[in-house]
């Protein structure tokens, strides 16, 4: 675990719980205003029994489809219909229980009514669990710690009956960001995120004044994206596999169906204010620096750990731990920045384009982010625990985000408290969209129309 200040060690240890209601329904439409956010005087929404207000859209309804799975991450669906959830215990939560039969689970609705009826857990083999998880052509594709595993799938089985196949092995899973999201593309490529190790690569770990190392030793194995064949096992995780670098956490990955391009969301450096008081003050670094979406290219490099993204001034600058004052730009002038940008530590964990028809057509082709909620914009408040909306026109990000979903946390927005955090978005076969949630374990299920 990355080395943490007393006070954020609180925090990143913090145990969350979650249990709740089952319905909610969108209001009126609202647009964003300049900064993404919801109109909420626009915005109505009805609250479950148990307590629970999730808005969305006029028209939209949220349905819980499967509940208390364990600590949900990321999901995917199947051709038919199928849905699958990768769950993890996370090493800074070690007061979690192991799920009986597996951290990955099968969820399949045979009567049609928007629930999951049948529920079957699998990958006794997977550890402590992983976050990736993808389907590609007849197998499940899952992060199991250190290894990516394949589960072929029998057109009528839910869970697998035989044992998984390696395809990769020897992720880096020490230090910080020890999670691997991933995703395939339509010719096999299989793309796996490395997450950084530290903060900002700094000498000294998260500690005040501590510079950078020159060069950043870690990212030769940590910080960018590596590709290797999803059809190939016994691969082993390698430098030589790097697609791209600078890429800090790159907590969701996609393919856009349009033009095949690879996208991925980073979760941006923490801690200038606290490492860095004579350049930044606490309101600064809670708004520093923005999340990314970032469009990946072969060979690209995208800064971290030497630059960060000041969505205020709207270009890369150089980090407080390589000589920047928060104005310099120096050789981040020579860095790929983002395609999207949205509010600084709202930690995007999740990423997926609406391919389907059944949302208005304003959505389709667009990108859904899950965003899991900040820890560390005090004193301001916290932010996140929503999805959001990014249009795309002409298979380019274009306009303001919109926030899609929201009210998981319920009453408060801290990760200690926080109800619900979203993690995990996916789109069915039948254009319904997925969220998945890593504090109550639920899984919901919202679709256009219908009543």
């Amino acid at each position: 675990m990355t080395a943490l200040t007393p006070r954020l060690r609180l925090v990143a240890a913090a145990v969350i719980a979650a249990s709740g209601g089952i319905l909610a329904c969108g209001g009126a439409d609202r647009a964003p205003g300049a900064a993404g956010s919801s109109d909420t005087a626009a915005t109505a929404a009805a609250t479950s029994s148990a307590g629970d207000t999730i808005t969305v859209p006029a028209g939209f309804r949220v349905t819980v489809f499967a509940d208390t799975l364990g600590q949900a991450r990321q999901l995917t669906t199947r051709p038919n219909g199928d849905v699958y959830v990768n769950t993890w215990r996370s090493p800074y939560d070690s007061a979690r229980r192991v799920p009986d039969g597996g951290f990955l689970v099968a969820l399949r609705d045979t009567n049609q009514d928007g629930k999951a009826d049948q529920i079957q857990r699998f990958g006794g083999e997977t550890g402590n669990g992983g976050t990736g998880i993808a389907f590609f052509k007849d197998a499940l594709y899952a992060e199991a710690g250190p290894t990516i595993l394949r589960y072929r799938l029998k057109p009528d089985e839910l869970a697998p009956g035989a044992a998984p196949d390696t395809i990769v092995s020897g992720l880096p899973i020490e230090g910080g960001h020890p999670m691997h999201p991933l995703t395939i593309d339509p010719d096999g490529n299989l793309f796996v995120n490395s997450g950084s190790s530290t903060n900002s690569c700094q000498v000294k770990d998260r500690q005040p004044g501590s510079p950078g190392e020159r060069p950043c030793k870690e990212l030769a194995t940590r910080a960018g994206i590596w590709r290797f064949s999803a059809t190939r096992t016994g691969q082993r995780f390698a430098p030589g596999a790097r697609y791209a670098t600078g890429i800090r956490n790159a907590g969701g990955l996609a393919i856009n169906p349009a033009d095949g391009a690879l996208y991925a969301t980073q979760h941006g450096r923490d801690q200038l204010a606290e490492n860095w008081p004579k350049l930044y003050d606490w309101k600064q670094s809670a708004e520093l620096p923005a999340e990314e979406l970032l469009l990946v290219v072969k060979g690209g490099d995208y800064g971290w750990p030497y630059c960060y993204y000041d969505p205020a001034k709207k270009k890369l600058v150089q980090a407080p731990e390589y000589a920047g004052d928060g104005e310099k730009v120096g050789e981040c002038a020579d860095k790929l920045g983002p395609a999207a940008v949205f509010p600084a530590h709202w930690a995007p964990n999740a990423l997926t384009f609406y391919g389907g028809e059944a949302f208005p057509a304003a959505y389709r082709g667009g990108a859904f982010i899950g965003f899991h909620g900040s820890w560390n914009r005090a004193p301001e408040p916290q932010q996140g625990y929503s999805v959001v909306f990014q249009p795309f026109s002409g298979g380019k990000p274009s306009g303001e985000y919109q926030v899609f979903a929201d009210g998981f946390a319920g009453a408060r927005k801290e990760p200690g408290t926080a109800k619900h955090r979203p993690s995990g978005v996916a789109v069915g076969p039948d254009g319904a969209l997925y969220i998945s949630d890593d504090s109550g374990g639920r899984v919901w299920r919202v679709v256009h129309g219908g009543g």
